[in-house]
């Protein structure tokens, strides 16, 4: 038994699909970047701050992972400190602390 489909069912459909596609291409473009926590703004915001003229994509992103691993690292150490303080929060006296 044939099946009749009208065209503006086609082309609803299609529609659908390809906005499904662009969606997921979008998402999956987040999620191949989501160790990345920092986004290259703000990199370009602290740099300028800091007197930059201008600034590279490769120096946003740089910078970015070097702030990253410190923030990581301390944040980690924090997180014993509080800990062995006999706290599951992290509060600010653990930041300073883990930072020195």
């Amino acid at each position: 038994m044939p099946i009749f489909v009208r065209k503006s069912q086609i082309k609803k459909s299609f529609f659908i699909f390809a906005d499904t596609f662009i969606k997921n291409q979008i998402l999956a473009s987040f999620m191949a970047n989501k160790n990345n926590i920092l986004s290259l703004l703000a990199m370009d915001k602290i740099m300028k701050k800091a007197g930059a003229y201008r600034v590279s994509d490769e120096a946003k992103e740089a910078l970015r992972d070097v702030l990253e691993e410190l923030g990581d690292k301390i944040s980690k150490k924090a997180d014993e400190l509080s800990k062995h303080a006999g706290r599951c929060t992290i509060k600010a006296v653990d930041i300073h602390v883990a930072a020195k």
